[in-house]
């Protein structure tokens, strides 16, 4: 089920054209919340077995830098947790306890604003007057919450999200495909331009949600995913972050096009 926030005040003047932009990565870093999510998952399965079998679990725990290139490069969880020392038969219990606790609320105050984040949000809405609106597996509320902790709720106009707060986790692609139709078709029916724009996103599920849309894809990489893995997706274009997305090449297209 998908879930959608409207943001859009009403004493705010409608922008014409609409971006439509992923929240985790490209937004918000969630690095450190993955991380801590992994080495609480390993401390509890250790906490576990020792109660169980009165010995303990010989775990060789990645470094944060080893962990995030192995996500980044779409290494299986399960290889992952096999690479961490955990045995074969306690591999799913380790990602089932994991699955449970990354959207915990003790483990997303570990979220953080990706550095210019704020500042080309800010541009698009004050230079530009363009409509934003965020499409993300994660959960609407986790995200207005975290926008309104860092004073950027007024400038989001709509959040399609999922109501599945382990979405986001799995990242499943058809999941952002019937999310992005759904917001398209969405701002069309209101009477904003939905063509030229693009889908901004850090994963291979925004590229080929954005793909299946007909619109520009700009992927970033400085979130999930390894330079190298999006460019097997080829997007329209590839860029370091949020803040250099706006100013690039095919950015400056799709807004002189409008």
């Amino acid at each position: 089920m998908l879930h959608s926030i409207n943001l859009m005040s009403s004493f705010q003047v409608p922008a014409g054209q609409v971006l439509f932009c992923d929240f985790d990565g490209p937004i918000v870093d969630v690095s450190e919340r993955y991380y801590r999510t992994y080495r609480l998952g390993l401390s509890t399965l250790q906490a576990s077995y020792q109660e169980s079998h009165g010995a303990a679990l010989s775990l060789q725990i990645l470094s944060k830098k080893q962990f995030w290139w192995m996500k980044r490069n779409r290494v299986a969880d399960t290889d992952i947790a096999i690479r961490s020392g955990v045995p074969t038969e306690l591999v799913d219990t380790l990602l089932q306890q994991v699955q449970r606790i990354v959207n915990h609320p003790h483990l997303l105050q570990w979220d953080t604003l990706q550095p210019g984040a704020d500042k080309a949000i800010h541009y698009l809405n004050r230079e530009r007057g363009l409509r934003l609106v965020l499409v993300t597996l994660r959960h609407p509320r986790q995200v207005q919450a975290f926008l309104q902790a860092h004073d950027l709720s007024q400038y989001v106009d709509e959040i399609f999200g999922a109501s599945d707060i382990n979405a986001a986790h799995l990242n499943r692609a058809e999941q952002k495909v019937a999310l992005l139709e759904r917001a398209i078709a969405a701002q069309k029916s209101q009477g904003y331009q939905t063509y030229p724009t693009c889908m901004i996103g850090d994963t291979e599920a925004d590229i080929i949600a954005g793909q299946r849309a007909g619109i520009v894809t700009i992927a970033l990489t400085n979130g999930i995913r390894s330079c190298e893995h999006l460019k097997r997706y080829q997007p329209t274009s590839i860029e370091p972050s949020l803040l250099n997305a706006i100013q690039s090449r095919h950015m400056t297209q799709v807004l002189q096009a409008a």
